[in-house]
């Protein structure tokens, strides 16, 4: 049976990256438990709209759990309190009649506010052009059996490519950190043949351009792994450092080599 929430919302407002942001509150009567989070910050926007007052600025596309978009900070936890969840996935029937919840965005210095909610998140996408690709011509669906992948392999490699690029990770580490993010990555494509050509060029520049944007170490309190919608691991992590290594030893040897040859 549908139930009806009045809830009380403390949500982050801010004009633009320059100016000073605030908590507003407001409340919001009748709502369903069975809409989502983000049908429950609509029905806040139409009732601003209709008292000539500016909606709220958020980001959100797919709503399926797939884009990555919805990132939101809810009470303190980066896409509110459900496990493997995005905020577009969460339901009001999480919440209870006479709630106060507390919406804000992502806190990191790489993800500079541009709106209310809405964070600017290109580092992501400079992380991602800086070594996340194969160059290998990879043929048709119907060439996808050409190459052999072992299963454990294969399955590693899904694992890792399971992640939707959101940034929870970085929001919920308490050093704003990408490594889960970029460990996801090079994972990826170094468990499967076509990712082989750049693969220890993929781990020095990605980890290059990760540093370069101002995300910071790693040390293992486990917090992404413990806020990521899409389950993502911390072995990735492992994965991403012995591939850093390899690499290393790998530049290494082929700076002895052009000195010899020279």
């Amino acid at each position: 049976m549908e139930k009806k929430l009045n809830l009380t919302l403390k949500i982050w407002r801010q004009k633009g990256p320059q100016a000073q942001g605030r908590l507003v509150t407001y409340p919001v009567q009748g709502v369903s438990t069975d809409a989502s989070f983000l049908e429950m910050l609509d029905v806040l926007n139409e009732e601003l709209l209709k008292k000539g007052e500016e909606p709220v600025a958020f980001d959100h596309d797919c709503r399926e759990g797939i884009c990555g978009m919805c990132s939101l900070m809810i009470n303190g936890q980066t896409h509110g309190p459900d496990r493997e969840t995005t905020t577009c996935q969460l339901h009001m029937r999480r919440f209870k009649d006479g709630d106060t919840i507390v919406i804000e965005p992502w806190r990191a210095k790489s993800f500079p506010i541009l709106k209310d909610l809405v964070v600017d998140r290109t580092a992501f996408d400079r992380v991602i052009a800086a070594g996340g690709y194969a160059s290998v011509n990879v043929g048709n669906a119907q060439d996808a059996n050409c190459i052999l992948v072992g299963k454990e392999s294969a399955d590693r490699a899904m694992d890792a490519a399971a992640c939707i690029g959101c940034g929870a990770c970085v929001a919920s580490c308490k050093n704003a950190s990408a490594m889960l993010f970029v460990a996801a990555k090079v994972t990826h494509f170094a468990e499967l043949p076509q990712g082989q050509p750049e693969r220890y060029k993929r781990a020095q520049a990605m980890v290059a351009q990760m540093d370069a944007e101002g995300f910071g170490g790693c040390t293992n309190t486990y917090e992404c792994e413990a806020a990521c919608p899409a389950g993502i691991q911390v072995t990735t992590i492992a994965k991403l450092n012995r591939e850093y290594l390899k690499s290393s030893f790998a530049y290494a040897e082929e700076s002895k080599s052009s000195e010899g040859e020279g």
